[in-house]
């Protein structure tokens, strides 16, 4: 196991009322309400932020929006590689308050 990935386990173990799973393929934390907030993605960890927190994240050192192919930007979603991984705790937290205040709407099924 990597160090990126122990930390990500360790991270998800201290946030209430979460539960690991996969986005992806790769792992992330997701709250009760099925949304993800966090993701350990290629050694570096993704968050989902919005306003003062998607600001503050962005002017650090090589933080970027992330873009699981390229030039499919997911905006709301930041990336910091393990350059800053004693910040991905706060993130993680902030963002998983942020994902459980999402109004989940259920999806309409198009008829074939």
């Amino acid at each position: 196991m990597t160090k990126a990935e122990e930390l990500f386990h360790s991270i998800a173990a201290g946030l209430p009322d979460t539960k690991e799973s996969k986005m992806f393929g790769a792992l992330c934390i997701k709250a009760g309400n099925g949304k993800a907030g966090v993701m350990l993605y290629k050694g570096t960890m993704v968050f989902k932020l919005n306003g003062e927190s998607e600001v503050d994240a962005l002017k650090l050192q090589g933080a970027k929006v992330f873009e699981p192919m390229e030039g499919r930007p997911m905006n709301g979603w930041l990336q910091l590689s393990e350059v800053h991984s004693t910040e991905w705790g706060r993130f993680a937290k902030i963002a998983m308050e942020y994902v459980k205040t999402i109004e989940v709407t259920e999806k309409v099924k198009k008829k074939k």
